[in-house]
Protein backbone atom coordinates (compact mmCIF):
# COMPACT_ATOMS: atom_id res chain seq x y z
CA UNK A 1 0.00 0.00 0.00
CA UNK A 2 1.31 3.55 -0.94
CA UNK A 3 1.45 5.50 1.97
CA UNK A 4 1.52 9.59 2.72
CA UNK A 5 4.80 10.75 3.61
CA UNK A 6 5.01 12.27 6.45
CA UNK A 7 7.05 15.92 6.66
CA UNK A 8 9.40 15.15 9.77
CA UNK A 9 13.60 14.31 8.36
CA UNK A 10 14.46 10.82 9.74
CA UNK A 11 17.14 10.77 7.39
CA UNK A 12 20.50 10.75 8.54
CA UNK A 13 24.11 11.67 6.99
CA UNK A 14 24.85 8.55 5.72
CA UNK A 15 21.66 8.07 4.01
CA UNK A 16 22.60 11.85 2.90
CA UNK A 17 25.74 10.49 1.62
CA UNK A 18 24.06 7.42 -0.23
CA UNK A 19 21.59 9.28 -1.99
CA UNK A 20 23.39 11.95 -3.40
CA UNK A 21 25.32 10.77 -6.62
CA UNK A 22 22.01 9.68 -8.06
CA UNK A 23 20.38 12.48 -7.03
CA UNK A 24 23.09 14.69 -8.22
CA UNK A 25 22.86 12.52 -11.67
CA UNK A 26 18.47 13.15 -11.87
CA UNK A 27 19.78 17.17 -11.43
CA UNK A 28 22.22 16.89 -14.21
CA UNK A 29 22.17 19.66 -17.24
CA UNK A 30 19.96 21.99 -15.29
CA UNK A 31 20.56 25.43 -13.16
CA UNK A 32 20.79 25.84 -10.00
CA UNK A 33 17.52 27.38 -8.56
CA UNK A 34 17.48 31.13 -7.62
CA UNK A 35 16.59 30.65 -4.26
CA UNK A 36 17.26 28.25 -1.56
CA UNK A 37 17.12 24.47 -2.16
CA UNK A 38 14.18 22.75 -1.48
CA UNK A 39 14.03 19.07 -0.63
CA UNK A 40 11.55 15.84 -0.41
CA UNK A 41 11.23 12.76 1.27
CA UNK A 42 12.49 9.92 0.33
CA UNK A 43 11.03 6.61 1.21
CA UNK A 44 12.11 3.39 1.78
CA UNK A 45 10.24 -0.15 0.80
CA UNK A 46 9.55 -3.24 2.03
CA UNK A 47 8.51 -6.23 0.20
CA UNK A 48 5.32 -8.14 0.78
CA UNK A 49 5.49 -10.63 -1.77
CA UNK A 50 7.61 -11.78 -4.31
CA UNK A 51 6.17 -13.42 -7.89
CA UNK A 52 8.09 -15.17 -11.06
CA UNK A 53 8.54 -12.76 -13.63
CA UNK A 54 9.75 -13.77 -17.47
CA UNK A 55 13.74 -12.97 -17.40
CA UNK A 56 13.36 -12.31 -21.12
CA UNK A 57 10.79 -9.88 -21.20
CA UNK A 58 12.62 -6.57 -21.14
CA UNK A 59 9.54 -4.87 -19.40
CA UNK A 60 8.68 -1.33 -20.53
CA UNK A 61 4.92 -0.77 -19.29
CA UNK A 62 3.03 -2.89 -16.82
CA UNK A 63 -0.56 -2.18 -15.68
CA UNK A 64 -3.28 -4.00 -13.60
CA UNK A 65 -6.39 -3.79 -14.74
CA UNK A 66 -10.00 -4.81 -13.45
CA UNK A 67 -7.70 -8.05 -12.04
CA UNK A 68 -5.65 -8.26 -15.01
CA UNK A 69 -1.93 -7.64 -15.01
CA UNK A 70 -1.07 -6.65 -18.46
CA UNK A 71 3.06 -5.74 -19.85
CA UNK A 72 4.37 -4.29 -23.17
CA UNK A 73 7.84 -5.14 -23.84
CA UNK A 74 10.57 -3.74 -25.78
CA UNK A 75 13.82 -4.68 -28.74
CA UNK A 76 13.14 -4.74 -32.04
CA UNK A 77 11.68 -7.82 -33.48
CA UNK A 78 10.84 -8.62 -29.93
CA UNK A 79 8.38 -6.71 -28.55
CA UNK A 80 5.15 -7.45 -27.65
CA UNK A 81 1.65 -6.51 -25.26
CA UNK A 82 0.71 -9.87 -23.01
CA UNK A 83 -1.65 -10.66 -20.61
CA UNK A 84 0.21 -12.32 -17.25
CA UNK A 85 -1.22 -14.62 -14.17
CA UNK A 86 1.04 -12.40 -11.96
CA UNK A 87 1.32 -15.34 -9.35
CA UNK A 88 3.18 -17.83 -11.71
CA UNK A 89 4.48 -15.25 -14.04
CA UNK A 90 2.77 -16.93 -16.91
CA UNK A 91 1.91 -15.11 -20.58
CA UNK A 92 -1.80 -15.86 -20.76
CA UNK A 93 -1.90 -14.13 -24.14
CA UNK A 94 0.33 -11.95 -26.38
CA UNK A 95 0.31 -10.04 -29.41
CA UNK A 96 3.55 -8.94 -31.01
CA UNK A 97 4.43 -4.87 -32.20
CA UNK A 98 5.62 -4.76 -35.60
CA UNK A 99 8.51 -6.11 -35.99
CA UNK A 100 10.17 -3.37 -37.04
CA UNK A 101 9.60 -1.24 -34.10
CA UNK A 102 10.89 -0.70 -30.32
CA UNK A 103 7.70 -1.81 -28.24
CA UNK A 104 7.92 1.14 -25.03
CA UNK A 105 4.90 1.63 -22.40
CA UNK A 106 1.52 0.67 -22.08
CA UNK A 107 -1.31 1.81 -20.12
CA UNK A 108 -5.10 0.50 -20.14
CA UNK A 109 -8.12 3.10 -21.22
CA UNK A 110 -11.59 1.55 -20.48
CA UNK A 111 -12.07 -1.36 -22.75
CA UNK A 112 -8.39 -1.28 -24.18
CA UNK A 113 -4.57 -1.54 -24.28
CA UNK A 114 -2.85 1.55 -25.67
CA UNK A 115 1.12 1.03 -26.09
CA UNK A 116 3.85 3.48 -27.35
CA UNK A 117 6.63 2.99 -29.35
CA UNK A 118 10.24 4.39 -28.16
CA UNK A 119 11.74 6.40 -31.89
CA UNK A 120 8.99 5.96 -34.61
CA UNK A 121 6.25 7.91 -33.05
CA UNK A 122 3.77 5.07 -33.64
CA UNK A 123 1.31 4.01 -31.08
CA UNK A 124 -1.45 1.33 -31.06
CA UNK A 125 -4.81 0.81 -29.72
CA UNK A 126 -5.44 -3.20 -28.39
CA UNK A 127 -8.67 -5.05 -27.57
CA UNK A 128 -8.11 -5.66 -23.85
CA UNK A 129 -9.82 -9.06 -24.15
CA UNK A 130 -8.46 -10.88 -27.25
CA UNK A 131 -4.90 -8.50 -27.70
CA UNK A 132 -6.22 -7.42 -31.24
CA UNK A 133 -4.84 -4.41 -32.61
CA UNK A 134 -7.80 -1.99 -33.55
CA UNK A 135 -6.10 1.28 -34.24
CA UNK A 136 -2.41 2.83 -34.77
CA UNK A 137 -2.01 6.29 -34.36
CA UNK A 138 1.14 8.77 -35.22
CA UNK A 139 2.63 11.78 -32.66
CA UNK A 140 5.40 13.58 -32.38
CA UNK A 141 8.85 13.00 -30.70
CA UNK A 142 9.64 9.60 -28.31
CA UNK A 143 8.13 7.25 -25.98
CA UNK A 144 8.82 6.27 -23.23
CA UNK A 145 6.35 5.48 -20.12
CA UNK A 146 2.22 5.64 -20.46
CA UNK A 147 -0.29 5.87 -17.95
CA UNK A 148 -3.95 7.19 -17.70
CA UNK A 149 -5.38 9.38 -15.10
CA UNK A 150 -9.05 8.73 -15.88
CA UNK A 151 -9.53 11.60 -18.68
CA UNK A 152 -6.47 11.50 -20.35
CA UNK A 153 -3.25 8.57 -20.83
CA UNK A 154 -0.26 10.37 -19.90
CA UNK A 155 3.29 9.72 -22.08
CA UNK A 156 6.67 10.52 -21.06
CA UNK A 157 9.43 10.72 -23.58
CA UNK A 158 12.46 10.77 -21.83
CA UNK A 159 12.89 14.98 -21.77
CA UNK A 160 11.33 16.59 -18.04
CA UNK A 161 7.58 16.91 -19.73
CA UNK A 162 4.81 14.85 -19.39
CA UNK A 163 2.18 14.60 -21.88
CA UNK A 164 -1.61 14.25 -21.74
CA UNK A 165 -3.04 12.95 -24.26
CA UNK A 166 -6.72 12.36 -25.77
CA UNK A 167 -7.24 8.59 -26.15
CA UNK A 168 -9.24 9.13 -29.10
CA UNK A 169 -7.42 10.94 -31.71
CA UNK A 170 -3.19 10.45 -29.57
CA UNK A 171 -3.04 14.06 -29.79
CA UNK A 172 -1.83 16.59 -27.19
CA UNK A 173 -4.32 18.02 -24.87
CA UNK A 174 -1.38 20.04 -22.18
CA UNK A 175 1.81 19.02 -21.07
CA UNK A 176 3.31 19.82 -17.39
CA UNK A 177 7.11 20.09 -16.62
CA UNK A 178 8.58 18.04 -14.06
CA UNK A 179 10.95 19.42 -11.33
CA UNK A 180 12.55 18.00 -8.83
CA UNK A 181 13.35 20.58 -5.68
CA UNK A 182 13.34 23.64 -8.40
CA UNK A 183 15.45 21.71 -11.06
CA UNK A 184 13.97 19.48 -14.40
CA UNK A 185 13.89 16.06 -13.74
CA UNK A 186 14.55 14.44 -17.34
CA UNK A 187 14.50 10.32 -18.07
CA UNK A 188 11.05 9.62 -16.66
CA UNK A 189 10.45 6.10 -18.16
CA UNK A 190 7.20 4.36 -16.70
CA UNK A 191 4.65 5.45 -15.83
CA UNK A 192 1.52 5.05 -12.96
CA UNK A 193 -1.40 6.80 -11.67
CA UNK A 194 -1.78 6.15 -8.38
CA UNK A 195 -4.45 7.52 -6.08
CA UNK A 196 -4.01 11.05 -7.56
CA UNK A 197 -0.37 11.09 -8.12
CA UNK A 198 2.07 9.71 -10.90
CA UNK A 199 4.74 7.46 -10.08
CA UNK A 200 7.67 7.64 -12.74
CA UNK A 201 10.14 5.36 -13.19
CA UNK A 202 13.40 7.50 -13.41
CA UNK A 203 15.86 5.39 -15.91
CA UNK A 204 19.13 4.36 -14.93
CA UNK A 205 18.53 5.53 -11.01
CA UNK A 206 16.99 3.10 -8.79
CA UNK A 207 14.33 5.73 -7.84
CA UNK A 208 10.58 6.26 -8.57
CA UNK A 209 9.71 9.74 -8.26
CA UNK A 210 6.16 10.73 -7.25
CA UNK A 211 4.59 13.17 -9.38
CA UNK A 212 1.91 16.28 -8.81
CA UNK A 213 0.38 15.65 -12.36
CA UNK A 214 -0.92 19.38 -11.94
CA UNK A 215 2.39 21.26 -11.07
CA UNK A 216 4.99 18.77 -12.25
CA UNK A 217 6.49 18.59 -8.86
CA UNK A 218 8.46 16.07 -7.10
CA UNK A 219 6.57 15.50 -4.16
CA UNK A 220 9.22 12.25 -2.64
CA UNK A 221 11.13 9.86 -4.12
CA UNK A 222 11.18 5.99 -3.46
CA UNK A 223 14.37 3.74 -3.19
CA UNK A 224 14.46 0.75 -4.97
CA UNK A 225 17.71 0.23 -5.16
CA UNK A 226 17.56 -2.68 -2.13
CA UNK A 227 15.58 -4.32 -5.41
CA UNK A 228 17.92 -3.61 -7.66
CA UNK A 229 20.88 -5.11 -5.25
CA UNK A 230 18.71 -7.92 -4.67
CA UNK A 231 18.29 -9.48 -8.27
CA UNK A 232 21.96 -8.19 -8.97
CA UNK A 233 21.41 -8.06 -12.49
CA UNK A 234 24.76 -8.21 -14.52
CA UNK A 235 23.40 -6.85 -17.91
CA UNK A 236 23.61 -2.27 -17.15
CA UNK A 237 20.35 -2.12 -19.30
CA UNK A 238 18.25 -4.36 -16.62
CA UNK A 239 17.18 -1.37 -14.98
CA UNK A 240 13.88 -0.80 -12.67
CA UNK A 241 10.97 -0.26 -15.41
CA UNK A 242 7.56 -1.12 -14.42
CA UNK A 243 5.13 0.33 -11.71
CA UNK A 244 1.23 -1.31 -11.76
CA UNK A 245 -1.24 -0.53 -9.08
CA UNK A 246 -4.33 -2.91 -7.89
CA UNK A 247 -6.50 -0.61 -6.64
CA UNK A 248 -8.74 -2.52 -5.15
CA UNK A 249 -6.13 -4.25 -3.33
CA UNK A 250 -4.29 -1.57 -3.02
CA UNK A 251 -1.56 -3.18 -3.78
CA UNK A 252 1.39 -1.78 -5.46
CA UNK A 253 3.73 -4.11 -7.99
CA UNK A 254 7.21 -2.98 -9.59
CA UNK A 255 9.74 -5.22 -11.48
CA UNK A 256 12.52 -4.39 -13.83
CA UNK A 257 13.74 -5.20 -17.58
CA UNK A 258 14.57 -9.20 -17.61
CA UNK A 259 14.32 -9.07 -13.62
CA UNK A 260 13.71 -12.96 -12.79
CA UNK A 261 11.06 -11.45 -9.56
CA UNK A 262 7.82 -9.09 -9.56
CA UNK A 263 7.84 -7.59 -6.34
CA UNK A 264 5.16 -6.56 -4.46
CA UNK A 265 5.82 -3.93 -2.08
CA UNK A 266 4.81 -0.86 0.87
CA UNK A 267 6.68 2.07 0.93
CA UNK A 268 7.45 3.05 3.97
CA UNK A 269 8.32 6.04 6.15
CA UNK A 270 11.04 8.58 4.95
CA UNK A 271 15.00 7.12 5.60
CA UNK A 272 16.16 10.83 4.23
CA UNK A 273 15.76 14.02 2.38
CA UNK A 274 16.77 14.61 -1.12
CA UNK A 275 18.64 18.08 -1.72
Amino acid sequence: MVRPFSHLETGCAVHRSILLPALLLLAAQSAPPATAPESVPVAGVSVVARYPHDPAAFTQGLSWCDGVLYESTGHVGRSDVRRVDPASGKIIARAPIPADLFGEGSACWKDALYSVTWTTGEAFRWDRASLRRTGRFSYVGEGWGLTSDGASLVLSDGTDRLRFIDPDGFTERRSVAVTLNGRPLTQLNELEFVEGEILANVWMTGFIARIDPASGKVTGLIDLRPLVAEVAMADRDAVANGIAYDPAGKRLFVTGKTWPTLFEIAVGEPIGRAQ
